[in-house]
């Protein structure tokens, strides 16, 4: 059952359980633009800029970041195509507290992907000018969650419907996106790579950030299936990978949906175990979309179920060990930066 605060599917945080394993940063002076982090005030289960500060002031060099919409601080009642207003003024004024630098060197929300529901089909362009109008140069994109399985189980505190992808009106809403110059983050199930591959080549000129390297699953019937999960998700990747409009998020792997057993031992894992386990999907992600179309992300707080900040870039850093410095720029803030149109400092 999932604790107080913590939507279903997702790990609890055990801050006492994390502080049992530590590491020192590697390579502490590589930049890194983190491109997808939360930040909620829920019963319960808060993460909010100090939360954010104290984990990318944890050894490694965090430039900036970029939060990504989990339907906080929505406006109660009026407009329905309004009331997602409410998160981007939450988080303008977040970023607006760290661009003061009385929060560190980091620069919070540099980029805020929010969350406009496409199915308003011809009334999302307004929508989403009106999230532009307010969070000005910050506001990059959207993000509508469309993990959904027939088992039923459970990827996102949201409950998408069957196909969101597909609907009418939610590609009459998603044309606005390419017209405004905005992206739109995919986050789906593995078993639902081929509709994001419609999506994208049905607009090729929209920016689509796939989120958490396609979603692979671990768990329900999945569950003791890896190879089997794998072997399906591979090649649908490496189509997808085909789109030229299509980058690829490298992280979420801490999450419950991929079964990896960590967060039920005794102590937290070592960066080195992440690495081993998560390299198949790194390397192959990497292999299929290369370093210009890629970019690590910490998915904070919810990968922080299975380990700390500290150690998850530390992860991210040994798997791109036998990378180049022109590659790990990439990788680590190049592609970032360029997707989601940041002025870094």
């Amino acid at each position: 059952m999932a604790a107080q605060g913590i939507a279903p599917g997702f790990l609890p945080v055990r801050p006492e359980w994390l502080g049992l394993h530590h590491e020192a940063a590697l390579e502490p002076g590589l930049p890194i633009v983190d491109p997808h982090h939360h930040l909620w005030d829920r019963p319960g289960n808060s993460y909010l800029l100090p939360d954010l500060i104290a984990d990318t002031s944890s050894g490694h060099t965090i430039v900036a970041t970029v939060f990504v919409e989990c339907r906080a601080m929505y406006r109660e009642g009026g407009d329905e195509t309004r009331r997602s207003l409410g998160e981007t003024e939450f988080v303008n004024g977040i970023a607006a507290m760290s661009a003061s630098g009385g929060y560190g060197a980091t620069r919070a929300c540099l980029g805020i992907v929010g969350n406009v529901d496409l199915r308003f089909g011809d009334r999302a362009k307004a929508a989403l000018e009106a999230h532009a109008a307010l969070a000005g140069g910050r506001f990059k994109g959207i993000r509508n969650v469309s993990p959904w399985h027939a088992s039923g189980l459970r990827a996102s505190s949201a409950t998408p419907p069957e196909g969101l992808l597909r609907d009418a009106e939610f590609r009459r809403g998603f044309a606005a996106l390419g017209q405004l110059g905005l992206s739109f983050d995919a986050w789906l199930l593995h078993t639902q790579l081929d509709d994001l591959i419609d999506l994208a080549r049905a607009f090729p000129g929209t920016s689509i950030v796939l989120d958490h390297v396609g979603g692979p699953i671990g768990i329900g019937p999945y569950a003791g299936r890896r190879a089997e999960a794998f072997a399906e998700w591979k090649p649908k990747l490496f189509e997808l990978a085909g789109c030229p409009n299509v980058t690829v998020k490298l992280g979420g792997l801490g999450m419950h949906l991929g079964g990896f057993d960590f967060p039920e031992r005794a102590k937290p894992p070592s960066s080195a175990q992440l690495a081993e386990a998560w390299k198949p999907y790194i390397e192959t992600s990497i292999e299929a979309f290369g370093p210009e179309r890629a970019m690590f992300e910490s998915n904070f707080p919810v990968d922080k179920g299975m380990c700390s900040y500290a150690v998850l870039w530390n992860a991210f850093k040994l798997l791109a060990a036998g990378c180049s410095p022109t590659e790990k720029t990439a990788l680590f803030s190049g592609t970032a930066a360029r997707v989601y149109k940041l002025a870094l400092p």
